[in-house]
C-alpha cells in the first residue's frame, strides 16, 4: 500500500508485485513470479485505486473507485 501522504504528479507509474514471494509464503506454486501494472495519472487530484486480483495461474487489474 502506498501511504496517503504520498502525492503524485501527472505521469506514468508502475506498481510491481512480487507474486512469487506471496505464493511461496502460502506454500503454493505460481506461473507468475512478478506482476507489473503500468498506469497513467492524468489528474493528480483524483483518487487512484488500482487493485490486483491474483491467483496462482492468472491475474487481472482495473481502476477501482
Amino acid at each position: 500500500m502506498i501511504p496517503s501522504t504520498v502525492h503524485f504528479e501527472r505521469g506514468t507509474y508502475r506498481l510491481r508485485f512480487d507474486a512469487a514471494a506471496y505464493f511461496r509464503a502460502q506454500g503454493l506454486e505460481t506461473l507468475y513470479s512478478e506482476v507489473s501494472v503500468t498506469f497513467e495519472v492524468r489528474n493528480p487530484s483524483e483518487h487512484y485505486h488500482v487493485p490486483l486480483l491474483l491467483s496462482p495461474w492468472g491475474y487481472t487489474t482495473y481502476r477501482g473507485g
